[in-house]
């Protein structure tokens, strides 16, 4: 009986001794396991970080480019709305010469001299030049914005700026000569009616557009540093046109 208990005894602390390692190697395979799999984790969620990077790189590109697109567009709208205004402003002079033509035809009827019964002669002169001027512009206009022969609008203008140098509709005139050479890809030629505005008609409404071509001329030309300082001069000169708009983007 002693001896089978000693026998015991003796076993017990053996097979504990023997069986200890083996847990232990079974905590340390649960702890390998385990990490493997945080670090698939990690590198699941860092994938799936670098494509959603990714995909806002792509959206701001995308936005950038629309941005663009609707800058040139409002432009282009802007340029659009501009031209028909100057169409209604055409029309609107053309019916007021008209009617005052016709009052004056009216009153030199009336006039006539009480001792012989004829018309008497009305000094018109103050009024037939400003009616060669605005027939002159208005043929000139016509032929960019109705009949589309911009050929023959380049000598229609240059003959009314020689004619009519003074005309308040000179700086539309070199305007439009600048940018008739500038669809030809004349680019000398426009560059100086473009700088004529930009000079000499400081109040023109056609300034700021100018200075953008001029930007554009120079840039075309591989001057960039001419190209980048017409573009700054818009934005600080007009900061909330959407010529600046149009620099702005260039610039960038």
């Amino acid at each position: 009986m002693r001896k089978t208990l000693l026998a015991v005894c003796l076993c017990v602390p053996g097979a504990v001794m023997a069986q200890a390692p083996v847990s232990g190697l079974s905590s340390s395979g649960d702890v390998e396991q385990r990490l493997e799999q945080i670090e698939r984790m990690l590198e699941a969620r860092s994938d799936a970080q670098l494509k959603m990077l990714n995909q806002l790189g792509s959206l701001q590109q995308d936005v950038a480019e629309l941005r663009g697109i609707t800058e040139e567009h409002e432009y282009r709208l802007e340029q659009l709305l501009e031209r028909q205004r100057e169409l209604y402003q055409e029309i609107d002079r053309r019916f007021s010469n008209l009617k005052e033509n016709n009052s004056q035809s009216n009153n030199a009827g009336d006039e006539y001299d009480e001792l012989n019964q004829v018309p008497t002669q009305t000094d018109s002169s103050s009024y037939s030049p400003n009616l060669s001027e605005n027939d002159a512009y208005d043929k000139a206009i016509a032929l960019v914005l109705e009949d589309k022969r911009y050929d023959d609008a380049i000598p229609a203008f240059q003959s009314f700026l020689k004619n009519f140098p003074n005309s308040t509709y000179a700086p539309n005139a070199h305007y439009w000569l600048g940018q008739l050479f500038f669809a030809k890809r004349q680019y000398d030629e426009a560059k100086q009616q473009f700088e004529t505005v930009v000079n000499d008609y400081p109040d023109s409404n056609k300034r700021g557009d100018c200075l953008l071509k001029l930007g554009a001329i120079a840039s075309e030309q591989d001057q960039s540093a001419d190209a980048t300082a017409y573009y700054q001069q818009v934005i600080e000169e007009y900061p909330d046109s959407t010529e600046a708009n149009l620099a702005k983007q260039r610039l960038n």
